[in-house]
């Protein structure tokens, strides 16, 4: 797998009795194709993982795949796999069934392991599966440098995603596995409203980044991109400060708001893919009237930027 561009992190629409609706799943991935993700990741965390059965996260992928496949996108689609052990591997062979190119490993459920543990964690949703992996950093699955240029050792394992904030630690890991050879390794920022920690992350080598921003607002997550990528300060700087900021500060208003805000933004989009499961909890009216503030505001500042302009690569 090759990503190039914004890593899109679908939700996951529920219809009117909180089954998944493969139907909006489809749709949702496919209205965003056009401004030319790097990455599809569904089913994971932005996609409600956490609250999702084995089955229900392998029809999520499923939607997605087919949604790539409608449009001919040249574009991965990865799944994610996670939690309980045995749960993880159901997860990974699901994605894997549903012809998912990778997976996103997420941490395990509570405990907290040794280093070598992880590594095992890991080594067993690999053996689990054909499909590549990409390691995620962050909460209760934290690696050593030396843990992620060993597993960088397995072809199969073929990136790294940092959701923790710790830049040095991250340069340290970049350039361990830099020293195994590795040219085909890949580094993700994945922190929380990663552009506004991108402009750091691309300085020590890592130029992806997730962006949950770009599942409500792909116009205005592709301004923001387009702005980093081609080095215009000062549009990049507007964004941050106008939308990106103030997106922060309502998402750190309510725990969880960092999934129900962007499913949030999408319904307003006009699209009904339902409210959060719990235990998350879908926004208060005053934090949804400011959350529309602050997506007109994206939105205006985005002027120019249609779908489309991703070019997509059509195979």
């Amino acid at each position: 797998m090759k990503f190039d561009g914004i890593l899109f992190f679908p939700v996951t629409p529920f219809d009117a009795a909180g089954r998944v609706d493969e139907g909006l799943a489809r749709e949702h991935v496919a209205s965003r194709l056009p401004y030319g993700p790097g990455g599809v990741f569904a089913a994971c965390g932005t996609g409600e993982y956490h609250a999702l059965t084995a089955q229900e996260a392998g029809a999520v992928v499923r939607s997605a795949v087919e949604a790539v496949r409608e449009a001919g996108a040249d574009v991965s689609v990865l799944g994610g796999a996670g939690g309980p052990l045995g749960h993880a591997l159901e997860a990974a062979r699901a994605a894997e069934e549903a012809g998912a190119e990778g997976l996103l490993v997420l941490p395990p459920y509570l405990v907290n392991a040794p280093v070598d543990g992880l590594v095992r964690y890991v080594e067993a949703i690999a053996a689990a599966t054909d499909l590549e992996l990409v390691i995620y950093h962050r909460a209760n699955a934290r690696f050593t440098p030396e843990a992620v240029a060993g597993l960088a050792a397995n072809p199969q394992i073929v990136g790294f995603k940092d959701g923790v904030g710790d830049v040095a630690l991250t340069q340290e890991v970049v350039l361990a596995v830099e020293a195994t050879g590795r040219t085909d390794f890949q580094f993700f920022n994945g922190l929380l409203t990663a552009e506004l920690s991108q402009g750091a992350y691309r300085g020590i080598g890592v130029p992806l980044y997730s962006s949950a921003a770009f599942a409500m607002a792909p116009e205005v997550a592709l301004a923001t991109y387009r702005a980093t990528d081609e080095g215009d300060e000062t549009r990049r700087r507007e964004l941050l400060d106008r939308f990106y900021r103030p997106l922060v500060h309502l998402r750190d208003a309510v725990p969880g708001y960092g999934v129900s805000l962007v499913k949030a933004g999408v319904r307003l989009g006009g699209l009904e893919v339902g409210g959060v499961r719990p235990p998350l909890t879908d926004p208060r009216p005053e934090h949804l009237a400011e959350l529309e503030r602050i997506l007109a505001v994206g939105r205006e500042l985005a002027v120019g930027v249609s779908a489309n302009d991703g070019a997509v690569v059509v195979s």
